[in-house]
């Protein structure tokens, strides 16, 4: 079958006898095999291909093949191989994003103010909801100048619960974003809210929020990924999946819009490996349906 693919693809550059001849075929065969039309499988191969080109838009063009498969098997119900797609997404020149390091820190830090210390310890785990967040900072370019970005993340399901964007880097960003996590989520008291060393994070305002909230600071060292490793994963993906290398962004609301529906889509319908392939709404869905469903009486 590749000997007629090869012989097809060159029709109009090359006798068909002699490309048979030195294929080893002959030419009544390929010319039944191009009059059969294509095979089941190969059938089957476009009408796959259909579906992995759908779930690959509906990505913004993000997945590769294990998570293109988790669509498959998730919301198409279909049974199908991991190399096979693979397969297909390389023949239809589909591929997902790589998540780009050595991301430049904001931190700055306010040598005169007082740390709150370290609750999180490189753990970043959680066994429920509204136990620990994390926070952090990053930029976007636009033509119309730097749009800054901070973030709130819940440890145990990954999911934005806060976010705000401002043209500047002042406190009340990050009091913003801290802002909407609570509206949110209203967690009880107790919840730990991480973050780094920056002037932002140890201010007295943002300080007089969490206290007000009943939430405890944490805080990390100054600049180091691996103090707040979680985090940092999720603004790559923001900046490989959304701001991408190279994509121009002109105004200040073009960005924010675009962050908005990003969030919603990270949220809902990103599925994590993580956490089992599903998306943070899901996997938060699932824990309080567990939690919430009673146990079974022990017979005696």
């Amino acid at each position: 079958m590749i000997c007629y693919r090869l012989i097809d693809e060159n029709t109009a550059h090359h006798d068909v006898s002699l490309m048979a001849r030195l294929l080893g075929v002959s030419r009544q065969s390929y010319y039944a095999w191009r009059n059969r039309g294509p095979s089941r499988r190969e059938r089957e191969d476009a009408e796959l291909t259909d579906k992995i080109r759908g779930h690959h838009e509906r990505s913004h063009s993000t997945y590769g093949a294990p998570r293109i498969h988790a669509d498959l098997r998730e919301i198409d119900h279909l049974s199908v191989g991991r190399k096979r797609v693979a397969r297909l997404m390389r023949q239809a020149g589909l591929v997902g994003v790589h998540r780009r390091t050595g991301r430049a820190s904001l931190t700055r830090q306010d040598r005169q103010a007082t740390a709150a210390p370290d609750l999180i310890g490189r753990d970043f785990t959680a066994s429920a909801p509204n136990l620990r967040w994390t926070a952090d900072i990053t930029y976007v370019p636009t033509d119309e100048g730097w749009l800054y970005l901070a973030v709130v993340l819940d440890l145990f399901s990954r999911r934005i619960v806060g976010w705000a964007m401002a043209d500047h880097m002042r406190t009340e960003l990050v009091t913003d974003a801290l802002a909407m996590a609570i509206t949110a989520r209203r967690p009880r008291p107790g919840l730990v809210h991480h973050s780094d060393k920056g002037s932002q994070y140890t201010s007295f305002r943002l300080a007089d929020h969490l206290d007000a909230a009943g939430i405890a600071a944490s805080i990390g060292s100054v600049g180091d990924a691996y103090d707040n490793a979680l985090m940092e994963s999720t603004i790559g993906l923001y900046k490989t999946e959304l701001i991408k290398p190279g994509r121009p962004w002109k105004t200040l609301s073009q960005i924010e819009l675009a962050t908005a529906e990003w969030t919603d889509w990270y949220c809902h319908r990103r599925l994590h490996g993580e956490i089992g392939h599903v998306p943070p709404a899901e996997y938060e869905t699932a824990y309080y349906l567990t939690a919430t469903k009673p146990q079974a009486k022990a017979t005696t």
